[in-house]
């Protein structure tokens, strides 16, 4: 998990690092497989009170690693752990699948989460972002709900989330268009909590005060705020559906390679 997460944790304070930094920590087999080793250790971990994610490097993470996409275009395939044989479908951690553990899993810890993006958050790594309870961005961070780039959904947790941050149509324009937005967007989205000159040094100093509070009220809080949404385990299953006759169907297939082949996609009605 070292090689893709590294977690160190002081005073109550967990500081989760995405240490892939020469890919701008994307999304590859590791770095999945290290986003759910790190929530379940932390759910495990006494004197944890809250945590704060970030990214190393220029990034707080750029989505699924390109080769997966590279890997997708020649034999299909979703680009995650198990690839071409792994059905999303199967709920393997509760409600969630395994890579919509990968950003779930943060929801479901007992403390907060502050996630302080900086750079770009893209596809999956927007969504890890949405896991956390809070964000912090920088004022020059770049997000994207960029799945329909490459023919796909949104399917890592990241509807149900959505659905209780972001205007219905605003949602919409974003998911349809996957195009990048800005910290002071996001801002106005609901997407951004806090707006800061460094992210990560400003959710560490939260996250500590957070830690001297109650930690039983704490805790509490947390259940009470989580229960307000509604019940995600059917719009985790609609994403894993959808996903699923998407991956490797021509249209989607022609999408991954119109964007490796930089050209106009040729799409089939």
């Amino acid at each position: 998990m070292e090689e893709r997460v590294s977690i160190s944790i002081s005073e109550g304070v967990a500081d989760v690092r995405l240490v892939r930094a020469d890919k701008m920590n994307a999304l590859d087999q590791a770095m999945f497989e290290a986003l759910v080793g790190a929530t379940e250790r932390l759910s495990r971990e006494k004197g944890v009170r809250a945590v704060v994610l970030s990214g190393e490097g220029r990034a707080f993470c750029a989505g699924l690693d390109m080769g997966r996409f590279a890997a997708m275009k020649e034999k299909g395939g979703n680009g995650i752990p198990g690839g071409e044989n792994r059905d999303l479908t199967k709920r393997t951690h509760g409600q969630a699948n395994f890579p919509q553990q990968a950003v779930w899993g943060w929801r479901q810890l007992p403390v907060p989460v502050i996630a302080a993006v900086h750079g770009v958050a893209f596809g999956g790594g927007f969504q890890l972002s949405l896991g956390a309870d809070m964000r912090f961005l920088s004022a020059d961070a770049r997000m994207s709900i960029m799945e329909i780039k490459w023919g796909l959904v949104p399917d890592m947790a990241g509807t149900p989330i959505l659905a209780s941050l972001v205007r219905d149509d605003i949602l919409r324009d974003l998911t349809y268009t996957g195009r990048i937005f800005s910290a002071q967007e996001a801002m106005s989205y609901g997407l951004a909590t806090r707006i800061c000159d460094d992210p990560r040094a400003a959710a560490l100093e939260v996250a500590r005060e957070i830690a001297g509070k109650s930690p039983d009220a704490i805790r509490a809080a947390k259940r009470l705020l989580n229960n307000l949404s509604v019940d995600p385990g059917p719009a985790l299953l609609a994403e894993s559906v959808e996903q699923q006759k998407l991956i490797g169907s021509p249209n989607q297939t022609e999408a991954v390679r119109s964007n490796l082949e930089k050209r106009a996609a040729k799409y089939a009605d």
